[in-house]
């Protein structure tokens, strides 16, 4: 248990509390088209930014504790940093490190996964096969596919006879329909294995918002759709992944590959009475859930692990010897075994603040409702006080996003709102997934009416912190509706489809985000120039300094300039 914070003798905080407003998906973009931000009609938070003391935030790279400067943000790492102060080696950081040194396979279960293998046939007679499920793609946002070619690659060598692998297409973290640039190199890896002896295979796949990929309990159908495909073979046949894609495509040329639906790879011919799946999940087996972020992961997961489990009929459940990446949930240990440590996350802001003595709450919808607690509490599940912490989801609707743009943002207000206006919390954190969720979908009117639809809820708590007297941080995790279109690298000229219309791109930015300090009660505390140069680690310490405290030790600096 970390100890209390150290109050600042020259200055108390506002009489109202603070409010951390998290945009998700909202940053500077740097092309003119293709923003959507800068083409919204975000009136209020303009006028807020334009009045108040503003500067720019790092958010994705070495910023939040991923590889290069080359790697998008995203929300998990996003609202790690943010909510401990400091940037951590993050999720494929560890992975690509732990492959470089080896650890990963010197671990005791990578090498119980593939003991298990060599102790005769499976439940349908074959020899055990050594399964891999994940998101394919080199996205580098919840996996990347040279960690699935690295532990294929040293299963061959340690012996292993029959791999097989299940793929989730990206076309979100990545171009939207790049899935064949992924899916025919790897063809030529597996036939290079094959040739060393080890039967490997691409055995199923789909988009990942269609099959097994969902988070938060949002859509269990999708999840029972990936168990049908990965463990039974149901589903669509092909020969092979690339006829799978070329088939969906020429049935409807404009699907992104995130929303392709579900196909199991047969022998024989597709749809005829002798087709047979090459790679059903059997008793004796061994899985891997190669994704190495959490909130994708713990579903499917669920779906290997649990004993009590009702959340679809899954018929014959396989008895595997399953494993994820990494531990995806740090206190409930999910799954049991994994194969990277994350990273041990302390000291959070949250954690510092429930030692002060301060009341807490921490709001979203569905879909971001997790990264308020579990990923800003630094990966840890549950309150660090059942006193002084209130946690607030207001559930998602279950249509597309750009059906919906808007999304919750006014129900999460009217409950902020509500709040602040109770005097019952000193520091309000809350979410509004717009900018990001509609974002992902590349329907560019439905990104600017869901910035829009927020921008409008911006001014309602505008005036409910002017009337507290309190203070407003306007930030983001990561970019994503900043950046909507794919642009040629070296000219920055749009790319476009063969109709003249824009390449939509669907995965985040590497742009900046915003960090806004509506502070109407002000007295010259600090100076009105922000530091620059900062990344979102840095919003810990400016909230505590906000709230009348002393960051700290060892918390990336403030954004505030302190006068003496």
């Amino acid at each position: 248990m970390v100890q209390p914070l150290a109050r600042n003798p020259a200055w108390k905080g506002r009489r109202g509390p603070l409010v951390l407003v998290i945009m998700d998906g909202v940053g500077y973009g740097r092309y003119a088209e293709g923003d959507a931000v800068a083409d919204s009609k975000m009136w209020h938070f303009r006028a807020m930014e334009s009045a108040s003391p503003h500067t720019k935030l790092k958010a994705h790279g070495k910023a939040v504790g991923l590889p290069s400067d080359e790697d998008m943000g995203n929300s998990e790492v996003g609202h790690n940093a943010i909510g401990c102060g400091r940037v951590y080696a993050q999720g494929a950081k560890l992975v690509s490190t732990s492959i470089e040194t080896g650890a990963m396979f010197q671990g005791s279960t990578w090498k119980k996964l593939v003991g298990e293998l060599k102790a005769g046939a499976n439940g349908a007679g074959a020899p055990r096969t050594l399964h891999f499920i994940g998101l394919f793609s080199d996205g580098n946002v919840h996996s990347h596919i040279d960690h699935l070619k690295a532990m294929l690659a040293r299963a061959a060598e340690e012996g292993v006879k029959r791999a097989r692998v299940h793929v989730l297409l990206d076309g979100r973290d990545v171009g939207e329909q790049s899935a064949l640039e992924y899916v025919e190199p790897f063809e030529a890896f597996l036939a290079g294995l094959r040739e060393q002896g080890m039967d490997a295979r691409i055995a199923s796949g789909g988009g990942r918002q269609y099959i097994t990929m969902d988070r938060y309990g949002a859509d269990w159908e999708q999840v029972r759709r990936g168990w049908d495909c990965h463990v039974h073979g149901a589903g669509r046949q092909f020969p092979g992944a690339r006829a799978a894609i070329e088939a969906y495509r020429a049935e409807k040329p404009n699907l992104i590959d995130q929303d392709m639906h579900e196909f199991v790879v047969v022998e024989g011919a597709p749809g005829g009475a002798g087709a047979k799946p090459v790679g059903t999940i059997e008793d004796g087996d061994s899985v891997v859930y190669f994704n190495f972020r959490g909130d994708r992961a713990l579903e499917i997961t669920a779906a290997f692990e649990e004993e009590a489990f009702d959340k679809f009929d899954r018929g014959r459940r396989p008895k595997v010897l399953y494993a994820g990446m990494m531990e995806y949930d740090g206190d409930a240990h999910v799954p049991a075994h994994y194969i990277v440590e994350p990273p041990s996350i302390d000291r959070t802001m949250g954690e510092y603040l429930v030692a002060s003595g301060l009341p807490l709450l921490a709001i979203s919808e569905t879909q971001k409702y997790g990264h308020v607690t579990y990923f800003f509490n630094g990966n840890r599940t549950g309150k660090f006080s059942e006193k002084l912490e209130d946690y607030v989801e207001v559930s998602s609707d279950r249509v597309p996003f750009e059906q919906r743009p808007w999304m919750k943002c006014a129900e999460i207000t009217d409950k902020v709102i509500e709040a602040i206006e109770s005097g019952k919390y000193r520091f309000i954190r809350l979410n509004y997934p717009n900018g990001d969720m509609v974002g992902h979908t590349g329907v560019y009117q439905a990104v600017v009416a869901g910035v829009e639809g927020m921008d409008l809820q911006l001014g309602r708590l505008r005036a409910a912190v002017e009337q507290a007297g309190g203070t407003m941080i306007l930030t983001a995790d990561h970019g994503n509706s900043d950046d909507m279109f794919e642009h040629e690298k070296k000219s920055g000229a749009v790319l476009r489809k063969a109709d003249g219309s824009p390449r939509a791109k669907t995965s985040h930015s590497l742009n900046p985000v915003p960090c806004v300090i509506f502070d109407p009660e002000g007295k010259g505390e600090y100076e009105s120039e922000l530091r620059e140069g900062l990344g979102i680690s840095s919003l810990a310490a400016t909230c505590v300094e906000l709230l009348g405290y002393t960051a700290p030790e060892g918390y990336d600096p403030s954004v505030l300039r302190m006068k003496s």
